[in-house]
């Protein structure tokens, strides 16, 4: 199928797949295995121009689009999700400034994400705000020319290694919500901290840490919009990734069958390969008919939110929901496929199961992801 892809489009897919398998797979164990952040891969994606897959054209990229976006977080990740994820959040840090940035800060910040020189992250969770975002305990006070920032993150993927952070802090405690702004934060700001690297189920070739905020000074022109912006930039910002995130999941998923049919196709049981067992092939059947489920969604929903249409939150918690689901379904057959040499990590089937489970959870849970759904058709009909 060609999904109606554009040539341009369809050779993007060539290109990045060719690089993933030549570049990526051959270090894919050992990435995973030391917990190795990705550096080298990404310089070599830049090289490709994939990182201008991120930023409007105005700011040295090829024109934003979501479309784009899936269609390479999805081949990545087909062959390592930690690289895609990696790759996927430079795209994260960037999207909050094309939104919300003034002219001055999108011409500071773009040029270098889309040139892969600037590394991008989204600061949004903390120990006691995650489903809920709205308990952002994070401070940021005026003081001056100056926003002063105490608190900290969790979580926050890339951190540590990104040059550029989107950091949610309360300018105004008592409004909730209402109280949160968006700020650009740059590596290096005193009182900027980083905590240790989380030791990971998966998804080990990225890094996730803890942010530290003691009475750090971002200066005024750094705020993202206005005060009081904070959140409806981050749900703007999430609409938008959590697409991405599907494509992720597909990526997976699809490398996951890959393995399990090639395998099926060489171990021989009772005399025969294990594929001309009926409950082996309709244990593939069912894996590509929910990999191809999943794929149509997520790319009917980033064209659905390149169209420019105004909302688009309902249908992009569907895409992240169903796909993350789907790949950790597929995932978890496939290592059934194999047996017991799939529970073991000379195969590459446990690596995708563990780097499948993440997608149910980050970017918002799939059960928040439901509540979306649920309160939009509450809203519809």
């Amino acid at each position: 199928m060609d999904y109606f892809l554009t040539e341009e489009q369809k050779k993007l897919k060539e290109t990045i797949r060719k690089f993933a398998e030549d570049k990526i797979k051959p270090v894919r164990k050992e990435l995973d295995e030391k917990s190795l952040f990705p550096r080298e891969i990404l310089t070599e994606m830049a090289k490709l121009d994939l990182f201008r897959l991120f930023v409007p054209e105005e700011y040295g990229g090829i024109g934003l689009s979501i479309l784009n976006m899936c269609l390479a977080v999805e081949e990545v990740a087909r062959v390592d999700a930690g690289v895609a994820v990696s790759y996927a959040v430079v795209g994260l840090g960037a999207i909050p400034i094309i939104l919300r940035g003034n002219e001055e800060q999108k011409k500071k910040y773009l040029p270098g994400m889309a040139e892969g020189k600037l590394y991008g992250a989204f600061a949004l969770t903390e120990p006691e705000a995650g489903s809920d975002a709205g308990n952002v305990k994070t401070t940021a006070r005026l003081e001056g020319d100056y926003y002063v920032i105490n608190g900290s993150k969790k979580f926050i993927t890339n951190g540590g290694e990104a040059d550029v952070y989107i950091v949610i802090a309360s300018t105004n405690p008592t409004k909730g919500v209402r109280g949160l702004s968006a700020f650009i934060v740059e590596k290096g700001t005193p009182g900027f901290i980083f905590g240790k690297a989380e030791d990971k189920m998966g998804i080990r070739a990225s890094v996730q840490r803890e942010l530290y905020f003691d009475d750090m000074k971002v200066p005024k022109e750094n705020l993202l919009g206005r005060e009081g912006e904070g959140f409806r930039i981050a749900m703007m910002t999430l609409d938008r990734s959590r697409p991405i995130i599907g494509a992720q999941a597909v990526g997976i998923a699809q490398g996951a069958m890959e393995e399990a049919v090639k395998y099926a196709k060489t171990r021989v049981q009772f005399g025969e390969p294990i594929i001309s067992f009926q409950g082996i092939q309709f244990m593939l059947a069912d894996m590509a008919i929910q990999i191809e489920a999943a794929r149509s969604l997520v790319y009917s929903v980033a064209r659905f939110a390149d169209s420019g249409v105004k909302s688009f939150s309902k249908e992009a918690a569907m895409a992240k929901a169903f796909a993350s689901d789907v790949a950790m379904k597929v995932t978890t057959d496939a290592v059934q496929v194999f047996g017991g040499y799939g529970y073991m990590k000379d195969y590459p089937v446990e690596k995708y199961m563990r780097d499948a489970k993440i997608t149910q959870i980050y970017e918002g849970t799939n059960q928040i992801q439901r509540l979306v759904i649920a309160r939009a058709l509450m809203r519809e009909y």
